[in-house]
C-alpha cells in the first residue's frame, strides 16, 4: 500500500472516536523510507472553554515522546561523541547526584539502565508538590533518597535524570536547547491543541506542557516537547532512511519490552498485533505516539489531544492506537 491508502483506512477509527465524543481530534500520518509521505486530520484543538479546528500545521504537546525525539537522541549522540559512556554511572556527569551517601544505590545506576527503564526508581513522583523553585527542586531530585523499586518498571525519574546530565554537558536548560523545524518549548497558543484542565495551576493548558513535574522544573528530559504531525514524521524518516547513525544502538533491546529509549513489540503493545519484530514505538500520556517499522520501510505517527479537557475519562486511546497499527500494517 502506498501511504495516502494506508492512511486513508486507518483514519476510519480515529474519525470514528472523534465522532463518538472520545477524543476531541487527531491527525494520522505515514511516511517511508522513501520520502512518500500522507497525512489526515479531523475535529477540535480546543473545545472548552473556546473552539478552535485542528489543523496540520497544529503543534500538538507530544509528552513522553520527548524521550525518544529529544533525550535519547541527544544522550546517544554524546555517547558515540566520546563525552558520555553509556554504562558508567550518572556520576561520571552528575557528580553531586546522592553526594551525602558515597555508597547509595542511586550513584551506581549507569545512563544505559536510564535509557531502558530497568532502574529501581518508581514510575513517577510529584515533584511539583515539593516547591515552586526549578533550581531547587532540580536538587531535590538529586538529593532525595530515593524509594527502591524491586522490580522495574517504565519511570519518569530515569529520564528527569537524564535531562539534567543534558543540562550539566551544555550548561544551559533544557528549553535553551535548538530544535529542528516542527519542534518548540514554546508553542503560540493560537496554533496549539489544548490538554487538560489543570486544577492546579486553574486553568486549560494550551500552548504550556501539561505534565505538572515538567512545567515546575521549566524544562526537562521526559516531556515538554511540542510538534507538528510533519515535523514528526521528518525525525521518524531520518530513522527508516539511515541518516540518523545511532539507530543500531536504539534497535539493542534491553529488556523484554525495552530498547535504548523505545518500546519493542510485545503482546498487547501499543503498536499492534501485526508489527514485526524489528518495529519500534513509544507513546505520550497525551495521546501521542509514534511507531517505526523498520522492516516494512514505514512509519506512522498518532497525534491526538485525549486528555482535553480532562484525563479523568475513558477515551478509548489504548484500543484504537492497537487498532490504528493493525490497519496501517495490512492486518
Amino acid at each position: 500500500m502506498t501511504a495516502e491508502e494506508m492512511v486513508e483506512r486507518a483514519f476510519v477509527p480515529v474519525q470514528a472516536h472523534i465522532a463518538a465524543g472520545k477524543i476531541p481530534g487527531g491527525v494520522l500520518g505515514v511516511v517511508t523510507k522513501d520520502g512518500d509521505r500522507a497525512v489526515l486530520f479531523d475535529g477540535a484543538a480546543q473545545i472548552d472553554p473556546d473552539h478552535r479546528h485542528l489543523t496540520r500545521e497544529t503543534y500538538f504537546d507530544l509528552a513522553s515522546l520527548t524521550k525518544v525525539i529529544f533525550t535519547t537522541t541527544r544522550i546517544l549522540a554524546h555517547a558515540r561523541e566520546g563525552r558520555i559512556d553509556l554504562d558508567a554511572p550518572l556520576t561520571s556527569v552528575i557528580p553531586d547526584f546522592r553526594q551525602y551517601d558515597a555508597n547509595c544505590w542511586e550513584r551506581q545506576v549507569t545512563f544505559r539502565e536510564c535509557l531502558g527503564h530497568i532502574t529501581p526508581f518508581p514510575g513517577v513522583e510529584p515533584i511539583y508538590t515539593y516547591g515552586s523553585d526549578p533550581n531547587m527542586l532540580r536538587a531535590f531530585v538529586l538529593q532525595r533518597e530515593w524509594r527502591k523499586l524491586g522490580t522495574p518498571v517504565y519511570s519518569d525519574i530515569n529520564f528527569i535524570l537524564l535531562g539534567i546530565a543534558l543540562e550539566r554537558i551544555a550548561g544551559h536548560g533544557i528549553r535553551e536547547f535548538d530544535l529542528p523545524d516542527g519542534f518548540t518549548w514554546a508553542p503560540d497558543p493560537g496554533n496549539t491543541a489544548a490538554t487538560e484542565f489543570c486544577a492546579w495551576r486553574g486553568r486549560v493548558m494550551v500552548g504550556e506542557v501539561h505534565d505538572e513535574n515538567c512545567w515546575a522544573l521549566q524544562g526537562t528530559g521526559h516531556a515538554g516537547l511540542f510538534g507538528t504531525i510533519d515535523a514528526v514524521l521528518d525525525y521518524a524518516k531520518t530513522l527508516l532512511d539511515g541518516s540518523n547513525p545511532d539507530m543500531p544502538v536504539m534497535k539493542r533491546y534491553l529488556s523484554g519490552t525495552r530498547t535504548h529509549g523505545w518500546e519493542h513489540p510485545y503482546r498487547g503493545w501499543s503498536g499492534g498485533d501485526v508489527c514485526s519484530r524489528y518495529a519500534l514505538g513509544h507513546t505520550g500520556f497525551t495521546g501521542t505516539g509514534l511507531w517505526i517499522e523498520f522492516r516494512k520501510g514505514f512509519a506512522w505517527s498518532l497525534l491526538t489531544n485525549r486528555v482535553h479537557p480532562s484525563r479523568h475519562f475513558d477515551s478509548g486511546i489504548f484500543d484504537l492506537r492497537r487498532t490504528v497499527g493493525d490497519i496501517i500494517n495490512g492486518g
